[in-house]
């Protein structure tokens, strides 16, 4: 959902911005969001096929509490730097 604030994401690029999750648990994740209203899925009718997912307006009513929580974990990271994880 966090990347999904900045607006309308294509699958591939979900996928590349959650670090080490598998297809299966990224697709399964978006149809339960979808299902519980909080993502719109919209396909393109062509080859190879284009999904492209943004918030609801439910989804969207979330973006102060994810940001929250975003700026909570930064602050933490700051005074924790011990516990940031190194990216490969």
């Amino acid at each position: 959902m966090r990347d999904l604030l900045k607006g309308m994401q294509r699958y591939s690029s979900l996928k590349n911005s959650v670090a080490g999750i598998s297809q299966k648990m990224l697709t399964q994740s978006l149809r339960e969001m979808e299902e519980d209203g909080l993502v719109e899925r919209k396909v393109y009718a062509e080859v190879p096929p284009k999904v492209e997912y943004q918030l609801s307006p439910l989804g969207q009513s979330m973006a102060p509490i994810i940001e929250s929580m975003a700026n909570w974990g930064s602050e933490y990271l700051d005074q924790h730097p011990e516990k940031k994880k190194k990216i490969q």
